[in-house]
């Protein structure tokens, strides 16, 4: 099973609440650069990018980022903005979902989940606006740990044209 971690791209600073913070024209940008890379890699890593489950935070930056990828998205009030680490497993199923999953969220919360992935303790990265983060479970001496197979960020993807 795969996980991706997708921090919402850059977003605009005034709105109504934090909630209702739609994405910048550079964070549409941005999210688009990432789907157009990631919706290939889906197909091949899965065979069918209809093998994945995406899940978004509730907050406006993040719907749109998950938007770019064409996919349904189901909304998770748990992961909104400050959630725990834990809600983030918790919204994947993780390690037991029988689906691949693209979790679009907020920072701190996902550079703690992507340290407890990495390290296989608490801890913590920065992700930056946009990036993302993808961690496949495989076997390693007998255990199923997590492999991080890709850190992409939208600004690699436009030096690769």
């Amino acid at each position: 099973m795969d996980i991706i971690l997708w921090r919402h791209a850059e977003a605009e600073d005034l709105a109504p609440s934090d909630l209702a913070r739609p994405l910048s024209t550079r964070g549409e940008r941005q999210a688009d650069r990432m789907a157009r890379w990631l919706v290939p890699r889906l197909g091949k890593q899965s065979r069918r990018a209809s093998e994945w489950r995406v899940v978004a935070s509730p907050a406006v930056r993040a719907q749109q980022t998950a938007a770019a990828l064409g996919m349904p998205v189901d909304t998770v009030v748990s992961i909104a903005p400050d959630a725990p680490a834990d809600a983030i497993f918790r919204a994947a199923n993780w390690p037991h979902s029988e689906r691949n999953i693209i979790v679009v969220g907020h920072q701190p919360t996902l550079g703690m989940v992507a340290a407890r992935l990495a390290n296989g303790v608490d801890g913590y990265f920065s992700v930056k606006k946009g990036a993302i983060w993808w961690f496949r479970l495989s076997p390693q001496k007998g255990e199923t740990q997590a492999t991080l197979v890709a850190m992409m960020t939208p600004d690699m993807v436009e030096e690769q044209g």
